[in-house]
Order: structure tokens, then C-alpha cells, then sequence
């Protein structure tokens, strides 16, 4: 059986300083524009749904509950049903 205790319990630091970072005060009354037509608020929250995204797959990577999904799989190949 695998280990089953929890990995990756500096992820949930890194969650917290990502939504403090989707709070984006420093954007809210910059005129500029990025790439010369995208304006830096819609820039700046494109990039940080990339990362986000990016961020949820290494999570996933690292800390998928494997054993749950062997338990799910070796109760499907027994034949149980409910």
C-alpha cells in the first residue's frame, strides 16, 4: 500500500500568496498598454490565469491522492457494485 499521508503542504503558502496576487491594485488606474493594444489590468490577469493554470498542474503532479484512486480501481476490478 502507498503512503497516504498528505504531500505538498507548501502548496497551500502558495495558494494563499496567489490570491493575495490576483488583488491587483497596482494595475487599477494604469493607462499603459502592453503589446500596444492590450491594457496592462487584462495583460496582467491573462499572465496570472496562465500561472494559474500552470500551478494547478503541478499540483496536481504532486500531490494527486493516488491512493484513493488505487482503492476506487481495485474495488472496480473486484467486481463490487452497488
Amino acid at each position: 500500500m502507498s503512503d497516504a499521508r498528505p504531500r505538498g503542504r507548501w502548496m497551500w503558502g502558495v495558494v494563499a500568496v496567489f490570491a493575495l496576487l490576483h488583488y491587483d491594485p497596482w494595475y487599477w488606474d494604469d493607462r499603459t498598454l502592453w503589446l500596444g493594444f492590450l491594457p496592462a489590468g487584462l495583460g496582467y490577469h491573462a499572465l496570472y490565469s496562465i500561472c494559474a493554470g500552470a500551478l494547478w498542474l503541478l499540483f496536481i503532479r504532486v500531490a494527486w491522492p493516488a491512493h484513493i484512486e488505487e482503492w476506487a480501481n481495485a474495488g472496480a476490478e473486484g467486481g463490487e457494485r452497488r
